[in-house]
């Protein structure tokens, strides 16, 4: 029987990289849904390819582009995710990627939970601001949970046979970006194209941003506190240039596991795909040696060293989180989009970015969402929408 599956977000990196796996064993899968936001060219592609029936085209005025076109055929074009219900009607589908990017993407991902058995998400801000609500919904309609993140990933596929009260410590692995050997007088001088050239992953430019500044790491061990239960004393982050260790993890036993793959989000997206039956997947398409010569080649050069705070200021951010859920996570990662949004603009500095930031969420109107936990999807996107116009009247 083939396996119906759902890719919100199915035009972007994550979306094409699964798209890519889907390809190499066609014949196993039905693709019931895809969704773009103004890429419709990319998702017609996919969609004649998987022959698949609907596509959600979230921007209006490529929504109405499309439903102007005759040429297209047999193809389903609903202009968003309110649609869901009429697209899948009651039966479940076997496995829903969630890769839609940025604050739309929470919406979405709460709403196609009752209609999947698996869901594999990859959009960080659902989890960082929407977290508990996401959780209740998994609860309730009980379905699998997959982290896709490659660093979250590693922890989840680790964690798979052992207790959390086991733990002592969660490693997050960082490769410290573009400008990690940096003097602090160079990073005066970085330039947009300076920072988007991360070392060993192709990104796009938001993420490639925070990695530069390190924010990236502090979203993940906000999404590692959240998902794994964890309080924030238990996970570390750890500088590893080369980024084919993706965590490391130390038990009260006394033994430390590591995770390590290639710099390819294609690993963890495919055994999300593919859980619990990755063995026979990679026996199937004899990937095994190709596997091993990995780790052969990698392994006598892993290179850890601990994160000098001096270098990357951002992380003073990890002593303001409040131990519990709060709206004040979606303080932060919105005030982050706005500077990365004015740094790729030209209209702040980079070193803004990170000073700009802490200066922001330190303010008393912020502050004070740390006391708030997020109780509605609306509720955390007019806080999002606030807080962005607010950064921008500061910086600007």
């Amino acid at each position: 029987m083939k396996k119906k599956i759902v890719i919100l977000g199915s035009t972007g990196s994550i979306g094409k990289s699964l798209i890519k796996i889907l390809k190499k064993n066609k014949k196993n899968f039905d693709i019931q849904l895809l969704s773009a936001n103004k890429n419709y060219k990319e998702l017609l592609k996919q969609a004649k390819l998987f022959n698949v029936k609907n596509i959600i085209i979230s921007d209006k005025k490529t929504y109405s582009y499309l439903k102007r076109k005759k040429k297209i055929k047999n193809i389903n074009i609903f202009r968003n995710f309110t649609y869901f219900k009429k697209i899948l009607r009651s039966k479940k589908v076997d496995y829903t990627m969630s890769a839609i990017t940025g604050i739309s993407g929470l919406a979405p991902t709460i709403d196609i939970i009752k209609y999947t058995k698996t869901i594999a998400i990859a959009n960080k801000e659902s989890i960082i601001c929407g977290w508990n609500l996401i959780n209740t919904e998994l609860n309730k309609n009980e379905v699998k949970f997959i982290p896709v993140d490659s660093e979250h990933f590693s922890i989840w596929y680790d964690l798979r046979e052992r207790l959390k009260t086991s733990i002592d410590k969660i490693f997050i692995t960082a490769s410290g970006g573009p400008f990690l050997n940096f003097s602090k007088n160079k990073l005066k001088k970085v330039k947009i194209n300076d920072a988007l050239k991360h070392p060993n992953w192709k990104m796009g430019k938001k993420i490639s941003i925070d990695s530069a500044t390190m924010m990236n790491k502090i979203f993940e061990i906000i999404e590692a506190k959240k998902i794994f239960n964890l309080p924030y004393s238990k996970i570390k982050v750890l500088i590893h240039p080369n980024s084919y260790v993706h965590s490391v993890i130390n038990f009260n036993d006394g033994m430390t596991k590591i995770i390590c793959h290639d710099t390819t989000m294609e690993i963890p997206i495919q055994n999300s795909l593919y859980y619990p039956d990755n063995t026979k997947y990679y026996s199937q398409n004899n990937t095994t040696s190709e596997v091993n010569n990995f780790i052969l080649k990698k392994m006598n050069n892993l290179n850890f060293s601990f994160l000098k705070k001096e270098k990357f200021p951002s992380v003073e951010v990890l002593n303001l989180l409040p131990s519990e859920n709060s709206l004040f996570e979606t303080v932060i990662v919105s005030a982050n989009d706005e500077l990365v949004n004015l740094f790729l603009k030209k209209l702040i500095s980079f070193n803004d970015i990170s000073k700009n930031l802490l200066k922001i969420i330190k303010k008393k109107e912020f502050t004070k969402f740390k006391k708030i936990k997020p109780s509605k999807i609306n509720q955390i996107l007019k806080l999002h929408e606030f807080v962005r116009l607010k950064t921008r009247s500061l910086c600007i």
